[in-house]
């Protein structure tokens, strides 16, 4: 395609100007920055026609004799053609207009502005706008889809968006530009170009090539690039025909690719190297029209569509393709095709239409493939074009014959598969983009660091949420530090490296007791720091190296060591380090992250080893952190929160989705900081954008959790939810514990409670539906107390085949008591174990070997009660089995926000320490505050020096419910004599029922079993005493606790009458047993009433 590049000439001042030919192709029209708009009759015109539109005109467009301009007046005229009288203003902006294009008919405007905003307009009635919102940063340009659907835009956020112009909504968005504050600052203008006619194709210009964008399914089919450009590509433009694309650069390239064949048929240069910023086609497509941002008019002229076919019969005419075919040497005269865009050797075809498949580079030679195909069925990896045949016309898919006196060519196979995803930036979690004048470089739950980078001031402003921790600071950012992290101690800093400057990490450690609070290290030369965070007493650094370094708070120099991939961001709380990298290319719009998580106490761990990180179909990761007690928590760009489940195997469950509350698509939520306790997500709302400005200051919004469960609009699925939401979001005191803090045991006591109440309301709704199954299948989950109600609430149900369902899950819930109340006394009696499952025994049964048959005393003692009375003893019941080893806290309300003091980082509030005898709560309640206090030794009152006399578990508040039980019975004759307490003034735990029951049956084992060693003794007797009737267990569980009462009788006893009711109930106890045993052919209903609510 040989063309002439005629000599420039002077247009307009200095300064970006546009270009466009009117319909018939006689007039060229170009405006510039001196705000007219000239009419040239030829390239020649000494004396061209001009319009004035304002001081400066930023674009036009021109189309059925209607002239449209964008002025620095912020408004978008038209005028008539070629007269060029005013014909009204079309719209206006609150900035200037950046770029305005016509759709195909003539009949609306779309307009991109400063401000963010899109407009599309109808010419004939200005009045029918549509604006189109979502952009977060000044329109570069916009472009309409030749069938009217669609409107293209690319922005200096570094997005280009398709949007649905009737429904006014985002069709699809990719990030491929880089992302500037301004118009004036952008590498490149991104005129993006719709191909003509069906629209099939959209063309956007990114770095050094143009990616073409298939219509409707949005993908990426293929690139066109050339190795002579060094430069990002300014503009593109279809020719009228659709077949050919040229592109001009900001060094002054202009190229012109075939889109059939994808290979570069032009190559010209402006004659000063000046950037082009605008092209336009002769409808004839003879003429390509061009300007520079010095203000100056080009043309190229001559192209011609002969070209192909000239070639075709040149090379039909040869007796052997090989004969064509030149040295390697000619790889640089070619000028240089990519290797993923190389020629590709194909049959010729039989029709002229077909000529163009003939691929050819712009020296008119094909490249010599010999020394790379070595035969026939070679792969080439330059024929592997992405989407090849996605260009051709379907009528040339079969009509392909070999050439004359040419050996058959195989067909190359084109690659179709999906296309890797261009990697996610390494970024700071609470920052907004870098490139902002004034942005936060940090926000957390515990401050606020913000930058500013202007004219008048280049400094860093911190400003903590709590005052006391320090006073606010002004910082000089002498150094042009880009990222940030603020916790209780200190704030870290660290800049890029520059040509005579290595990258530097500074650190101000406020929180120092010493005189010198500041320290900086400069790291190795050709590293950069890319991510950074702050933990307890540590920092730590990612740089582009692939390395991790460890600092301590006070610049000491720790552990250093390497990562899987090239690091996405980081963060830090107490002990534990959250690291997420690239693990791999992501393909089809999905990143393909990895994540560690690293703890380091005194047994430093890696918990999690490179895992994959869950994140939504196409989108990216948005921010990274931990909740305030210390859980890992993420969200994605799509506005999925998720957050571990240590319980679950170290599974990511999301936990809420901050979309579902937006109003609009173009609107966000900037995630600030998460709560485990109250349960609160904290963000910024950002309207139009997906991040907040400095000023005015932001608001703080609060949102709920939800799990995405289904049918959460049922009582059912509201249940589950919140049951499961509870279970979720209380993990943390088992994991606190396990690191050696001491945990408020109020909320955990309260959680519990709250999750039991659930359970029994589930399984009330699933007996009204008659789904006994899920019945059983609840009441696995629930403790034994509230299994010992389940089954009254079925009796009362007249359910008896479930009732007795779940008198088996009850009394296996009883062995497993007992079997943990052995392991317990086996070892040394002191030692408590810290339970990580979310329904162990040990955490909420730990005095239900105790309380267990306590309560089921009390049913048997009872007559049926009435629902409300049953309900009361319901509540009564849990409180009792929950007092023994947690404290409440609170009233157990839903916190709001206001009021609630911010917990920034509960460690900061607490003192780790280990845990080597256990320590009895204290009486009276702890003060209603959710910091956690530390684990430190209290002065002892007389209780607690007698309970820590003992080895068991219990608290002094089981102890005082205990000793005020004596004088209630007084009161209330009706209920059932108490178990004495339980306390010995000996060092020894007082005896269970199976102790009792062993002992008297130890001879009859060994007579049975003279081999048998101690613990196999033991086992033998556990499985003879699981086979007992519920009867007898539970007498000897009474003789047991009657023992007891008996040894603590002769110091404990307050009232002689208490101590005969004990006495006689012993009695009773053992006469009930002898009677029990001789009944051993009991049938179910009335083994059944005997245990839910035998009547004495």
């Amino acid at each position: 395609m040989p063309c002439e590049r005629k000599p420039m000439r002077y247009g307009h001042s200095e300064g970006h100007t546009e270009v466009c030919f009117d319909d018939s192709g006689k007039f060229i029209v170009t405006c510039g920055n001196d705000g007219d708009v000239r009419i040239w009759e030829s390239l020649d015109d000494d004396d061209p026609k001009f319009i004035t539109v304002g001081e400066k005109a930023f674009s036009l467009a021109l189309r059925n004799g209607k002239l449209v301009t964008a002025s620095s007046n912020n408004t978008v005229q038209i005028h008539t053609f070629p007269d060029g009288d005013p014909d009204g203003i079309l719209t206006r902006f609150t900035t200037n207009a950046t770029h305005v294009t016509f759709n195909s008919s003539g009949s609306r405007v779309a307009a991109g502005s400063s401000d963010f905003m899109v407009k599309v307009v109808d010419v004939s009635d200005s009045s029918q706008q549509k604006t189109l919102r979502g952009h977060e940063a000044p329109v570069l340009s916009v472009a309409f889809d030749p069938k009217d659907d669609f409107l293209a835009s690319a922005s200096c956020d570094g997005s280009v968006v398709v949007w649905n112009i009737e429904e006014q909504t985002q069709a699809i968005s990719w990030p491929l530009l880089q992302k500037t504050n301004d118009v004036s600052n952008a590498k490149s203008l991104c005129r993006l170009s719709w191909q003509p006619g069906t629209g099939k194709f959209l063309a956007v210009p990114v770095e050094m090539k143009v990616h073409l964008y298939e219509r409707g399914s949005w993908d990426h089919v293929s690139s066109l690039s050339d190795d002579l450009l060094t430069q990002p590509i300014n503009v593109v433009a279809w020719s009228p025909c659709g077949r050919f694309l040229a592109a001009g650069s900001v060094g002054g390239s202009m190229t012109v690719w075939d889109i059939n064949s994808k290979v570069c048929v032009e190559r010209q240069k402006h004659e000063k190297g000046f950037t082009v910023c605008s092209l336009s086609w002769n409808p004839s497509g003879s003429q390509i029209a061009y300007t520079d941002t010095e203000g100056c008019l080009g043309m190229l002229d001559g192209f011609t569509s002969d070209f192909h076919i000239s070639f075709h019969l040149f090379t039909s005419s040869s007796k052997d393709y090989d004969d064509l075919f030149d040295d390697d040497d000619d790889r640089l005269m070619d000028e240089g095709l990519s290797d993923t865009n190389s020629p590709v050797k194909k049959p010729v075809a039989a029709d002229d239409d077909d000529d163009d498949d003939f691929l050819m580079p712009a020296t008119g030679r094909v490249r010599n493939r010999g020394a790379i195909l070595d035969d026939e069925n070679s792969l080439d990896t330059g024929s592997l074009r992405l989407g090849q045949d996605k260009f051709g016309d379907d009528d040339d898919a079969g009509s392909t014959v070999e050439p004359t006196a040419a050996p058959l060519v195989p067909l190359r196979p084109v690659y179709e598969g999906p296309m890797p995803t261009p990697p996610q930036r390494a970024f700071q979690p609470g920052s907004t983009p870098a490139h902002l004048t004034h942005r936060f470089m940090m926000w957390n739950s515990v401050g606020i660091v913000r930058g500013y980078n202007d004219e008048l001031d280049n400094a860093i402003d911190v400003e903590f949420h709590d005052s006391a921790v320090h006073h606010a600071m002004h910082l000089t950012n002498s150094l042009g530090h880009t990222m940030a992290d603020l916790s209780q101690e200190a704030v870290l800093l660290a800049c890029p490296s520059t040509d005579e400057l290595a990258s530097k990490l500074q650190c101000l450690h406020f929180s120092s007791w010493d005189t010198n609070k500041e320290w900086m290290v400069d790291l190795p030369q050709g590293e950069d720091v890319k991510a950074l965070c702050l933990g307890q007493g540590w920092a730590a650094v990612a740089t582009n190296t692939l390395m991790l370094r460890m600092f301590s708070i006070g610049g000491v120099q720790r552990e250093i060591f390497s990562l899987p991939g090239p690091v996405v961001c980081m963060s830090g709380h107490g002990e534990q380090l959250l690291i997420v990298y690239h693990r791999a290319t992501g393909f089809d719009g999905d990143q393909a992250l990895g994540v560690q998580l690293l703890q380091f106490s005194r047994r430093r761990r890696q918990i999690i080893n490179g895992e994959p990180l869950p994140l939504s179909h196409k989108s990216h990761l948005s921010w990274l952190g931990f909740t305030a007690e210390g859980t890992p928590c993420y969200v994605d760009s799509d506005g999925v929160v998720r957050m571990l489940n240590r319980t679950l195997g170290n599974t990511w469950t999301p936990v809420c989705n901050t979309r579902e509350t937006c109003k609009s698509k173009s609107d966000h939520y900037w995630v600030v900081g998460v709560h485990e306790n109250p349960q609160q997500l904290r963000c910024i709302p950002c309207k139009g954008s997906r991040f907040p400005p400095t000023l005015p200051r932001p608001a703080v919004a609060i949102l709920p959790f939800k799990l995405p469960l289904c049918q959460t609009s049922t009582e059912k699925g509201q249940m589950e939810e919140q049951f499961w939401r509870s279970a979720l979001f209380h993990n943390h005191y088992s994991f606190l514990s396990s690191s050696g803090y001491e945990i408020n045991e109020d909320g955990q006591n309260q959680s519990q409670k709250e999750q039991q109440e659930l359970l029994m309301k589930m399984f009330a709704l699933s007996c009204k539906l008659e789904r006994e199954f899920r019945c059983v299948e609840l009441a696995e989950l629930m403790t034994q107390n509230v299994v010992t109600l389940a089954i009254k609430y079925a009796s009362r149900s007249r359910r008896m085949v479930l009732a007795q369902r779940l008198s088996e899950i009850a009394l296996e819930k009883a062995n497993q008591i007992q079997e943990e109340e052995r392991e317990e006394e086996e070892p040394e009696y002191d030692q408590t174990e810290v339970s990580g499952g979310c329904y162990s025994s040990s955490r909420y049964n730990q005095e239900e070997e105790e309380q267990g048959g306590e309560e089921e005393e009390e049913e048997d003692g009872q007559e049926m009660e009435t629902e409300e009375a049953a309900e009361t003893k319901r509540q009564n019941t849990k409180n009792q089995s929950y007092s023994g080893f947690v404290q409440v806290l609170g009233s157990g309300k839903p916190s709001s926000s206001s009021g609630q003091p911010r917990v920034t980082n509960i460690l900061d509030n607490m003192t780790s320490s280990k845990k080597s005898t256990p320590l009895s709560g204290s009486a009276g309640k702890q003060n209603k505050t959710p910091v956690l206090k530390p684990l430190a030794p209290r002065p002892k009152t007389k209780t607690q020096a007698t309970l820590l006399q003992m080895t068991s578990n219990k608290t002094s508040n089981k102890k005082a419910q205990e000793n005020t039980e004596p004088a209630a019975d007084q009161k209330q004759p009706d209920a059932p004599p108490p178990a004495s307490p339980a306390e010995n003034t000996e060092n020894k735990r007082p005896k269970t029922g199976f102790q009792l029951w062993l002992e008297e049956n130890r001879k009859n084992i060994i007579t049975d079993n003279p081999d048998l060693e101690e613990t196999e003794i033991i086992k033998e007797a556990m499985g003879k005493f699981r086979t007992l009737s519920a009867e007898e267990r539970l007498s000897w569980t009474e003789r047991a606790k009657g023992q007891s009462g008996d040894a603590a009788d002769v110091k404990k006893r307050k009232r002689a009458e208490g101590g005969e009711d004990v006495e006689n109930k012993n009695e009773n106890t053992e006469a009930d047993e002898n009677s029990a045993k001789k009944k051993k052919s009991l049938d179910p209903s009335s083994k059944l009433s005997a245990f839910a609510f035998n009547k004495n």
